[in-house]
């Protein structure tokens, strides 16, 4: 049976060597989005990129594949997203978070 909703997507975009105390804050970010119960977090490692400092990654290029990009997906209800955001303040130094109204179908 298919249900279609209204739901947020938060795309998280960090290093691979960004950390929170002794875990990379990827794993970080995905055990608390499994401890507040939403409905899934999928990484994508990305193997080129550049951020705000303008200084690019890239797996292609040996001398340039310190810390390549990672996003990490989640999407849930709005009020579930809402959950996290407070814990993405507290553990992002750097990087960024986009939230944006999607259309959920799930079967």
């Amino acid at each position: 049976m298919k249900k279609v909703e209204i739901a947020q997507r938060i795309s998280i975009y960090i290093g691979e060597k960004d950390y929170h105390h002794d875990i990379t804050l990827c794993e970080a970010i995905v055990l608390k989005a499994r401890e507040l119960n939403l409905a899934g977090a999928t990484v994508i490692h990305g193997y080129m990129g550049y951020g705000a400092n303008n200084r690019l990654h890239s797996s292609l290029v040996p001398h340039l594949s310190n810390n390549l990009p990672l996003v990490i997906q989640i999407i849930d209800l709005p009020e579930k997203i809402s959950l996290i955001l407070p814990y993405l303040d507290e553990v992002m130094k750097e990087g960024l978070y986009t939230v944006e109204e999607v259309k959920a179908v799930r079967f």
